[in-house]
């Protein structure tokens, strides 16, 4: 029996969106967009990586998003990575034979990407990759072995600077490279005055502006590992004490769930001064973000966010993909020694945010949708 791949009198002049994350709806909001203002033929899989209203459909609401065509259902049930991507690879790979897209995007570093970018790879299909080109140089994060693959299996590789296209020459990668910027940047751009105008989430929670820090927690390395997780909940409670303003604790379903497996509610609740609320939609979480005074992150996109908007970031980990954020004064990383996280704050507090950011200017998706229409009429 003869495997099964797709000729290119097989594919249609369509483009198929892949999407399974939170970062994933917010980067592909402002392409979903344009896809729509230049008439492009398209359909969008959610490869349901996450599941939860507040970590999914809450984003689709909240940035008036079409619901996807498609939606993979039985990905929630896998615990491990190799389960998981291999069940959105069967249920994208079904798809794509089913719709034939002559071109597969996928943006970040998720296994719903790489699962999206393999199953295009497979039956013959063109892949793009956004957000190409990034490296922590961390091999023991998925997220990095997850970048390699996609980036060396992709036909088009749009990058957010010249950083990202200087690694993907280093990598010799076979695809056409495209500096870009960052869909991220048209996101929170077209977002930010709908965000102060219509969330009520600072009155919500009776916070007043600049006076509060936040936290987003949710990478493996942290949150599977107990003396991390432990290292980092101590070191907010020095944070509170020391410069005594609350930190809004936006938890994340897995992290809760290894507070409570890893025993350490105590901690948790023992600092009167961490505030522990469910992950909000996009439009909440970016006024939060706005107002803040400082984040507290593990996640890549929140790194960004927070330069976009001026907001200082301590991101708590060893390396960052963002090294520029690091470069321009916006960002610091202080892994999850609670002494060190405590000096960062002062550090981070103590900086002017008037630093300029790489990312791009705000027209990323009108750029990468007129390129891949481009690609649709010649190749």
């Amino acid at each position: 029996m003869k495997l099964k791949i797709l000729g290119k009198k097989e594919l249609r002049n369509k483009v198929g969106l892949v999407i399974g994350t939170r970062p994933g709806i917010v980067m592909f909001s402002p392409i979903i967009r344009e896809c729509e203002k230049q008439k492009l033929n398209y359909f969008i899989i959610h490869a349901g990586q996450h599941y939860s209203y507040n970590m999914d459909k809450e984003f689709f609401e909240d940035l008036k998003l079409p619901a996807p065509e498609y939606r993979l259902d039985n990905v929630k049930r896998s615990k491990f990575h190799g389960a998981q991507t291999a069940k959105m690879l069967e249920g994208i790979e079904r798809i794509l034979m089913k719709e034939k897209p002559r071109i597969v995007l996928v943006g970040g570093d998720a296994n719903c990407n790489l699962a999206g970018a393999l199953a295009a790879r497979k039956l013959h299909i063109k892949a793009g990759h956004i957000e190409a080109g990034e490296r922590s140089f961390d091999w023991r994060m998925p997220e990095e072995h997850n970048r390699v693959i996609i980036d060396h299996i992709s036909d088009y590789l749009f990058t957010t600077n010249a950083k990202g296209k200087d690694n993907l020459i280093r990598d010799r990668v076979r695809g056409k490279i495209f500096t870009v910027g960052n869909p991220i940047v048209d996101a929170v751009y077209q977002n930010l005055g709908v965000a102060e105008k219509n969330s009520q989430i600072l009155e919500e929670y009776g916070l007043r502006k600049k006076e509060y820090f936040l936290l987003t927690l949710h990478r493996e390395e942290n949150v599977d590992v107990k003396a991390n997780l432990k290292n980092i909940l101590k070191a907010m409670s020095l944070v509170c004490s020391n410069f005594k303003r609350d930190i809004i604790f936006l938890i994340h379903p897995r992290t809760k769930k290894r507070i409570k497996e890893f025993n350490l509610s105590g901690i948790a609740k023992s600092n009167k001064g961490l505030r522990i609320k469910n992950a909000t939609g996009y439009l909440d979480f970016l006024k939060l973000l706005n107002n803040a005074s400082l984040v507290f992150t593990d996640s890549g996109g929140v790194q960004q966010e927070a330069c976009i908007l001026g907001i200082p970031c301590v991101t708590l980990r060893d390396n960052t993909e963002w090294v520029e954020t690091v470069k321009i004064g916006a960002n610091i990383t202080s892994g999850t020694e609670p002494n060190r996280i405590l000096s960062d704050t002062g550090l981070m507090l103590k900086r002017k945010n008037n630093w300029n950011h790489t990312f791009g200017d705000g027209k990323t998706a009108q750029y990468i949708v007129e390129i891949i229409k481009g690609k649709l009429e010649s190749d």
